[in-house]
């Protein structure tokens, strides 16, 4: 590894703490190696991967176990993924326009599609998770899957540079390229076009709360329909994200997206 990404380490995770003996439970280790199988990727800094697959809630119970937990490589993991999916986009579509591009990326990160890709390759099995976590079902959470998958993404870069994460990410991306018509998660377009063809008005989104730490920080929205009728609610890691959840349950229950 070179010094810029060992010295990148030591900001992401606490100081000194880029390289301590990690005694994760047996499972999750052989898990979190199944993991790396699919990724591609051999960790050379250990640590790296164990925080990226560690939830606070595992350090809050657990102290000193891992070296760190995942938020802040969630942070970084998200601007790769986000440049991978710009450039796998542009020499796929060249004839597509800025606003498709900018669908399609969306299609292609947004927090469910991220959880998805992170089901696929067995991600929920190699979380760390505290008990009330695991007891509330944590390794199914979209939430938690696409972050994870994000800051794994994040330990790839730190751990072996810029070209190799871009290529882990695509790697995970490019498969997903066709298989969403650009759009078709833009719940909230469709969601306004489905009001306005039954003669009610635009849709009206409120922010009801925030929850978690300015980098890790969880939004909470309602919708209500014309009537200012409230129709259905939803929560993301970004305000878009919650406001497209909220969408997207509110066509549910209008029938126009299967259960």
């Amino acid at each position: 590894m070179g010094a810029s990404h060992r010295t990148e380490a030591q900001q992401v995770l606490p100081s000194g703490t880029t390289t301590p003996e990690v005694r994760a439970p047996r499972d999750a280790d052989k898990a979190a190696q199944a993991l790396c199988l699919r990724l591609g990727h051999t960790f050379r800094d250990e640590g790296l991967r164990a925080a990226a697959l560690t939830h606070r809630s595992f350090l809050h119970e657990h102290p000193g176990r891992t070296p760190g937990d995942n938020e802040r490589l969630e942070f970084l993991g998200d601007a790769v993924f986000g440049a991978a999916a710009a450039m796998l986009l542009h020499a796929q579509f060249p004839a597509a326009r800025e606003g498709e591009l900018t669908r399609r990326r969306a299609d292609l990160v947004n927090e469910r599609a991220l959880a998805e890709i992170a089901v696929s390759i067995g991600l929920g099995a190699a979380l760390q998770l505290g008990k009330g976590e695991e007891r509330s079902g944590g390794r199914s959470k979209p939430r938690l899957l696409a972050s994870a998958l994000e800051a794994c993404i994040a330990a790839v870069f730190l751990d072996a540079g810029v070209e190799r994460a871009i290529e882990v990410a695509r790697g995970l991306l490019a498969p997903r390229l066709d298989v969403t018509r650009p759009g078709e998660r833009d719940f909230k377009s469709r969601l306004q076009e489905r009001l306005q063809s039954g003669g009610t008005a635009t849709p009206r989104y409120e922010l009801e709360r925030t929850e978690g730490p300015e980098h890790a920080r969880t939004f909470h929205v309602t919708v209500r329909d014309g009537l200012g009728v409230i129709i259905a609610a939803g929560s993301g890691r970004t305000k878009l994200d919650a406001e497209q959840t909220a969408a997207c349950e509110a066509l549910r229950a209008l029938g126009d997206v299967p259960g």
